[in-house]
């Protein structure tokens, strides 16, 4: 959860509700509405096409609703990280990477789903007056800190404040780091009025304390508190935003830099996402440079909205920055794969200078990002490298099932030649892995067919996730060899993820060996190489090599039974084209769809 390091104007009645209001009433508010069903929610509350005054919410002042007056305000105040310089003082800009503009939507729950999910607040309640603070009685305001931040650290300076803190340039008092340089997150209780809002400080905190041991990550010293304040000390990052450098390039950057700060970003969500923590709120305000200097390190800040994701669940607040936000994050079913979204938003402006989804309103931003196909064809497009832009396409695949990982991405060919990379190990695979092993016979055949399609591109990335589990003399892995890799590359964020659980339940081999021919079959993803051209020619090509080695007849109760369709399914009418009736094998069509899976959406649509 950020903290606005933009102090205050002076001129209050500039950035009254009042004045605001009158300033948008001028706008037309034609896309406030979002006909999509899955993102009418967000809309519960504010059915009107009028912008109501800035409002608090009583009960949930950790997160400010976002009004639209806030996309065109000429006031900047994003939410911000104490790890943040006080020199840094932009924000994202609206579609044109020309000059500082206020964010379309600071980083937040979106109002309507916080209140459901509290359960008892209403549209019109009244809000908190500025500077007063009501609620939270009985709460218990204990975080099990350590209550020694003053003999520790002398707190410097206000460099910025928001709705719920404010940030101070602080430095050790004694010891080996005295003088040094801290960023302190203040954050008073007072304002802590939900229980939701004391979970989201223990939740940001503990996810600090777990992810330990990346060199793009800022470094978390520790956590205070006393009776009114929690204290979150963290690195001090005076290279200011990666924001700061796009604008000061005039709004984009060469390839070969944009590459540079790519993998920079990747490796790190990589590690997040291995580690089963996913940010929820990656944008260029939320990368800082340690330094001033060109080719500083680029550091990822502000895990307020971070949760821990198990390999096998879905998460469903709606929350993060409207230009950066994933479709399957509207539709309230995601995991790490939106922040990959997020990072595919960055590498597109990174590369031209514009936003590939833009609206003047957070609803019509959001309706861009659901319906609308990023432009490939403006200035300067039509002259990046075919890589840059297939790299893009990719991260910003809307079926989240079809983008690449970030791990992935590392492998993609517009990156992976640059020097001394490292692809990390992706958790991906072991997801793929475990659907594999519980597949049919008949499944395994088909995937090991279409295995034997991929390109030497595709193989570099197996490749490397194979040689990360360390093959045995034989070069074949087992049980052991994924607990061993996994136990290398983690840390503490891994228990609270359940990682170590999702793995042990890889029964299939505890008494087995996997080697690579196999391993290509089982973790590749037949749902990404749909979305790669020449996805037909690749498919009929598997069908006649599935033919020689795996094709045999079957009748449609033993197909149904190899999907695991219940008796409720009209076997013949949906499964009837999936077998040649002429020696009864799988057609090509039921071969394509036996690579998928079987799925209730497929088999609506067979019908």
């Amino acid at each position: 959860m950020g903290i606005c390091t933009s102090k205050p104007s002076p001129n209050s009645t500039l950035f009254s509700p009042v004045a605001l209001q009158a300033k948008d009433n001028s706008i037309p508010t034609n896309d406030t509405a979002i006909p999509d069903p899955a993102t009418a929610s967000l809309n519960d509350h504010t059915s009107k096409t009028t912008v109501e005054p800035v409002k608090k919410s009583p009960l949930f002042p950790f997160y400010s609703p976002s009004p639209a007056h806030r996309f065109f305000s000429k006031k900047s105040s994003p939410a911000r990280s104490p790890a943040r310089n006080a020199a840094s003082a932009n924000s994202t800009p609206k579609r044109f990477f020309k000059r500082p503009f206020p964010p379309p939507s600071p980083a937040k729950h979106i109002r309507a789903v916080l209140a459901r999910r509290h359960g008892s607040v209403k549209p019109n309640e009244a809000a908190i007056p500025e500077g007063s603070e009501t609620g939270g009685e009985g709460l218990d305001k204990s975080f099990g800190f350590s209550k020694h931040f003053g003999n520790k650290y002398e707190l410097g300076d206000e460099v910025g404040r928001g709705h719920f803190g404010y940030t101070c340039q602080a430095k050790f008092k004694k010891g080996e780091l005295k003088g040094q340089q801290v960023a302190v997150k203040v954050i008073p209780k007072a304002k802590m009025t939900t229980a939701i809002a004391i979970e989201d400080v223990r939740r940001e905190v503990k996810i600090l304390r777990a992810l330990t041991g990346h060199n793009n990550l800022v470094h978390f010293y520790d956590a205070y508190e006393d009776h009114d304040n929690v204290y979150i000390v963290m690195e001090l990052c005076e290279g200011g935003e990666l924001l700061d450098r796009i604008l000061a390039r005039g709004g984009k950057y060469s390839e070969d830099d944009a590459k540079a700060v790519m993998i920079q970003i990747l490796n790190v969500v990589a590690f997040c996402h291995l580690q089963g923590v996913v940010h929820r709120d990656l944008k260029p305000e939320n990368f800082l440079f340690t330094s001033k200097d060109e080719n500083s390190q680029l550091k990822a800040i502000d895990f307020g909205l971070s949760d821990f994701v198990k390999p096998d669940e879905r998460l469903n607040d709606i929350v993060g920055s409207a230009y950066y936000v994933a479709p399957e994050v509207l539709h309230r079913s995601y995991g790490t794969e939106a922040d990959v979204w997020s990072i595919g938003v960055i590498a597109y402006i990174l590369l031209c200078g514009s936003r590939p989804f833009w609206a003047r309103t957070e609803s019509g931003i959001f309706r861009a990002v659901l319906k609308a196909d990023p432009s490939f064809d403006e200035t300067p497009w039509p002259s990046l490298s075919p890589e840059a832009k297939d790299f893009v396409k990719q991260l910003l695949n809307k079926d989240p099932r079809k983008r690449l990982t970030a791990a992935q991405a590392l492998s993609h060919p517009w990156i992976k030649n640059s020097n001394d990379l490292k692809v990390p190990l992706d958790l991906h695979i072991f997801k793929l892995m475990k659907a594999y092993m519980r597949s049919t016979s008949l499944r395994k055949a088909a995937l090991r067919a279409l295995s034997k399609t991929l390109t030497v591109d595709e193989l570099f990335y197996l490749k490397e996730q194979f040689a990360l589990l360390e093959p045995n003399k034989n070069d074949a892995i087992s049980l052991e060899n994924i607990k061993a890799a996994l136990m290398k590359n983690g840390t503490d964020a891994m228990k609270d993820s359940h990682i170590p659980d999702f793995i042990a339940s890889f029964n299939a081999l505890q008494y087995r060996r996997m080697d690579f021919e196999e391993f290509c079959a089982a973790a590749l993803s037949v749902h990404q190489l749909e979305a790669l051209d020449r996805w037909e020619q690749r498919a009929r090509c598997a069908y006649e090599l599935f033919e020689k080695d795996g094709n045999r007849a079957i009748v449609i109760e033993e197909l149904a039974s190899e999907l695991g369709l219940g008796p409720s399914v009209p076997l013949h009418a949906v499964l009837h084209d999936w077998i040649r009736h002429t020696d009864g094998k799988l057609s090509f069509l039921g071969f394509v769809k036996l690579l998928r899976g079987a799925s209730s959406r497929i088999l609506a649509k067979a019908q």
